[in-house]
């Protein structure tokens, strides 16, 4: 074992790392914290690491820096035990090494079963910044909140946001340039239908749609069923699909119970909260709750469902639903930026409500508002949640529409959505 972590350790450090597109994460690197990288499959998790270690290469020996991915074929099966080999296999290969900071990085590191205790150790012990990345919120939150407690700072990462996207396809944004929103708006026709995954981005429609059913592939055998020894995988994967054609939907689990009984399926409420639940520890799917003063109200109204990614839903449905779509996007640019994000329901609902560090957000989302009814009830609900909230403003995101309204000193911002996205 120690041979094969000294190859692998040898060529990453002779490894030239091109092609790398810088995302919109601060991500120290001289943090006294272990850093950790928390998301879906294929969201950019690696790439961070090696756009952290390349500017690191700027200023430190790429021998100070140690690269390991525990999905390597190599390393399986990696066990808890076999972490020790790895620092030193390291300074065998560099004694005077010790005397230096060093780097570790350390790629999927949910692999290895008690993977925290190793990284609390080495933590304490050496003169070392560590890095780590997960595909599971759960796990990686359970771990961290017992042996790493006050010793990390974590990030979740996302697949590109819209400005992301704009910047990977070197699109300048100019909100007040016809030319740079003629641009905008065309990428933003794509990016709502086939999503933000790096790898899908300049690929053909249908070696995209190849490459989002792999990663679902991966996600459903993988990261759910592998992990957590489900045996009833064909429920699984219908599950997966009924909630991805039903984004921005409220999810009834009784509801659910009785359609999938009812088409031959074994199984029990329970099995559907668990399956949800692994669902959402996978950051593929995240479930938002109605905003009540206390947790048992909250706990006894449906939530709604919401995908980490626009593309995932056309891999299901037919056609593109797109005021469903709008709702999926305006939920994931809120969920970048916080996890407490509600609906509201009162006389009427309104589809976000988001508490930011700074201040709190009121959204609705409606494509079309074209008919005075339709907008009518937009802003009427919009008023009622404001009056609820004690807030000023709020946004009404549609596909064109750009006005400012202001009833009784509130005032209502309709804005189209791809402009929302580069603004708030």
């Amino acid at each position: 074992m120690k041979n094969l972590f000294k190859k692998i350790i040898t060529d990453f450090i002779e490894k030239e790392i091109k092609g790398i597109v810088p995302r919109a994460y601060a991500i120290p690197l001289e943090s006294k914290k272990v850093i950790s990288l928390i998301g879906v499959r294929r969201s950019g998790k690696s790439s961070i690491l090696f756009d952290c270690i390349n500017r690191l290469r700027e200023t430190t020996s790429r021998e100070n820096m140690i690269y390991l991915n525990f999905e390597d074929d190599r390393l399986y099966p990696l066990r808890l035990e076999h972490l020790d080999l790895i620092l030193e296999s390291y300074f065998e290969l560099y004694p005077r090494k010790r005397e230096e900071k060093i780097y570790l990085f350390l790629d999927e590191v949910q692999v290895v079963e008690g993977w925290e205790l190793y990284v609390r150790r080495v933590h304490d012990t050496f003169d070392i910044s560590i890095f780590v990345t997960g595909s599971s919120a759960k796990l990686l939150s359970t771990e961290i909140a017992t042996s790493l407690r006050g010793r990390t700072i974590s990030f979740e990462i996302f697949p590109f946001s819209f400005a992301e996207y704009l910047a990977f396809k070197n699109i300048e944004v100019n909100l007040h340039s016809s030319k740079s929103l003629s641009f905008i708006k065309n990428s933003f026709e794509v990016y709502l239908v086939d999503g933000g995954f790096a790898e899908t981005i300049a690929q053909e429609r249908e070696i995209a749609r190849r490459i989002l059913s792999d990663y679902l592939e991966l996600i459903v055998f993988k990261d759910i069923a592998e992990r957590h020894n489900i045996s009833n995988t064909a429920l699984l994967k219908h599950l997966n699909k009924y909630c991805f054609t039903n984004i921005a939907t409220l999810l009834s689990v009784t509801k659910l119970y009785n359609e999938f009984k009812s088409q031959g399926y074994k199984l029990s409420k329970d099995t559907i909260f668990n399956y949800m639940a692994y669902l959402e520890d996978a950051y593929a799917l995240f479930s938002v709750p109605i905003f009540r003063n206390s947790i048992k109200e909250e706990q006894r109204n449906p939530k709604k469902i919401y995908a980490v990614d626009n593309g995932f839903k056309k891999m299901y449905s037919i056609g593109d639903d797109k005021s469903k779509l709008y709702e999926n996007l305006a939920f994931l640019h809120l969920r970048r930026q916080t996890k407490e994000v509600y609906y509201y329901k009162g006389t009427q609902e309104v589809d976000f409500y988001a508490k930011l560090h700074d201040k709190a957000l009121l959204v609705n989302v409606s494509y079309e508002i074209k008919e005075e009814q339709t907008k009518r009830r937009e802003i009427n609900g919009l008023l009622e949640a404001m009056a609820y909230f004690s807030l000023n403003e709020g946004y009404l995101v549609t596909h064109d529409e750009k006005e400012e309204i202001t009833v009784e000193g509130k005032k209502i911002m309709i804005v189209p959505m791809s402009e929302w996205l580069l603004c708030t």
